[in-house]
């Protein structure tokens, strides 16, 4: 994506900001219309500059009157437009009849039909707006269905129509788009769920409205910087030595799935931890040591044998293969009210939903299936509202949540940022062993729960980025570790 400011908003505060910007600073709401539209116009010949035969996809409210805005912008500079109302323009009100009624005196409307796309170089979609709460139906819908079936690109305004731009939820069906053109604040829906199969690429204009619209409205989160590595990883001390950088204890591998602490391990000593230890089946540690010698392992068949392990460690990183046996189970409760920060993920969520607790120096790290089981819950109620999920985490259970996804959320239960780096090549095994160790490593490297979750998502996902330049399909977590320590040298 391109540059973006990093706070985001819910609708709800948009239209506070859109608010306060005609009441309190005196700018027009016609005004901002056409900064709107003639914003997405500009955007749109930059763009799609072979683009001539414009269809145009009006819906009702200020969404389908920056459509009007663009379709008359459209009409003027001599393209072909087919303007499509799917709200009778009569029934308009306000800034947005005005700007039906200007584009109407040069464009003739037309009902819509599938076969029209044929002819069209390009779509605007200005059908549905923000303020989408329920699931799109009707000829709305069909009009949807029929675009995305296309190869035509779609340039969607403000917010592609049928995304819940709160929770980034397809309500029912979404208008696929190449490029979303937003404004004022960025919604926080745009950024994670199911967005990231129809935002496209997000350009944001505030439309010029002063600084002080957006003062004493907190951002309901906040977008990860990309340049946030090279401001928390900067270089070394020449001097610095391995006790500086803490120690990383990880638990967990089962019979049959030692390769999950393999992976963890070397992801915590990969982003920079000083010493990092593996507690595993005593099957394991050959394999282990023969594989990554750097690492130092410790057989394990009782949660006795942990003793001498954990007095040793800084942070834990629990769960990667610790499965859903007796073994798992005891070396679950062995640790899980200790003194020592961890990391949580896997089948230690799992035994975690199974025996909750509360701690304030975790960090849990679920994908939609264990938080479902953490909030007595299931996955479509997840999904539905993936703030809510990761925020209702942190504050049932303490510490940081980690909710892993498109557009992974971190919250505290206060504060929630969202990750927009990674791709589908991350589905894979392998994948949340790798996050769960680097979060554990910059753990023991001194940063708090929060930013160490922070850094953990940020590096995972640049890295997968970077390992799937030569193909998404066939990532394996092998390949992310690859690239580790290119990414947290920034």
């Amino acid at each position: 994506m391109n540059h973006l400011p990093d706070a985001l908003y819910t609708p709800e505060q948009v239209r506070e900001l859109d608010r306060r910007a005609i009441e309190a600073h005196g700018i027009p709401g016609r005004v901002l219309m056409a900064r709107a539209g003639r914003s997405a116009w500009r955007l749109l010949r930059r763009r799609f500059p072979g683009a001539r035969r414009l269809m145009v996809l009006c819906g009702g409210g200020n969404n389908g009157g920056d459509g009007y805005v663009m379709a008359r912008l459209a009409a003027d500079a001599g393209f072909a437009v087919e303007l499509c109302a799917f709200a009778d323009p009569a029934g308009l009100s306000g800034d947005a009849r005005t700007a039906a009624d200007e584009a109407l005196a040069r464009i003739t409307p037309m009902d819509f039909s599938p076969e029209r796309l044929d002819s069209a170089d390009l779509v605007v979609d200005a059908l549905l707006g923000t303020g989408l709460d329920r699931p799109v139906a009707g000829a709305m819908a069909e009009a949807i269905d029929a675009v995305n079936a296309r190869p035509c690109p779609v340039v969607a305004v403000d917010v592609p129509s049928g995304l819940n731009a709160r929770t980034g939820q397809v309500m029912g069906v979404a208008m696929r788009a190449a490029l979303t053109p937003t404004f004022i604040g960025l919604k926080q829906g745009l950024f994670t769920g199911d967005a990231a199969d129809c935002v496209g690429e997000v350009v944001f204009d505030d439309l010029q409205v002063p600084y002080a619209v957006h003062d004493a409205m907190p951002p309901s989160a906040r977008l990860l910087p990309r340049e946030a590595l090279s401001a928390a990883l900067p270089r070394r001390p020449r001097t610095a030595h391995k006790g500086d950088f803490g120690h990383v204890l990880v638990i967990g591998g089962d019979h049959g799935m030692g390769g999950a602490v393999r992976i963890a391990g070397e992801a915590a000593a990969r982003c920079g931890a000083g010493l990092t230890s593996v507690a595993t089946r005593p099957a394991h540690v050959a394999a282990l040591l023969s594989a990554r010698p750097e690492l130092m392992v410790r057989g394990v068949e009782a949660a006795g044998d942990l003793a001498t392990p954990l007095a040793r460690a800084d942070v834990l990183a629990l769960g990667p293969g610790l499965g859903q046996a007796e073994w798992g189970r005891a070396l679950f409760e062995a640790v899980r009210d200790g003194d020592r920060p961890m990391v949580v993920d896997a089948d230690g969520l799992n035994w975690l939903a199974q025996s909750p607790a509360r701690r304030d120096d975790w960090v849990l790290t679920p994908h939609p299936g264990e938080a479902a089981r953490l909030l007595d819950s299931d996955v479509a109620d997840i999904n539905y509202d993936r703030f809510a999920a990761v925020t209702a985490i942190a504050r049932q259970y303490g510490g940081v949540a980690v909710l892993k996804g498109a557009g992974t959320l971190i919250s505290d239960g206060r504060d929630c940022r969202v990750c927009t780096e990674g791709n589908p090549g991350m589905a894979s095994g392998g994948m949340g062993d790798a996050l769960t160790g680097l979060i554990a490593g910059f753990r023991a490297q001194g940063f708090d729960a929060l930013t160490a979750a922070c850094l953990g998502v940020q590096v995972h996902a640049r890295a997968a980025d970077r390992a799937a330049v030569d193909g998404e399909r066939g990532l394996l977590a092998g390949d992310l570790l690859d690239m580790l320590r290119g990414v947290v040298n920034p």
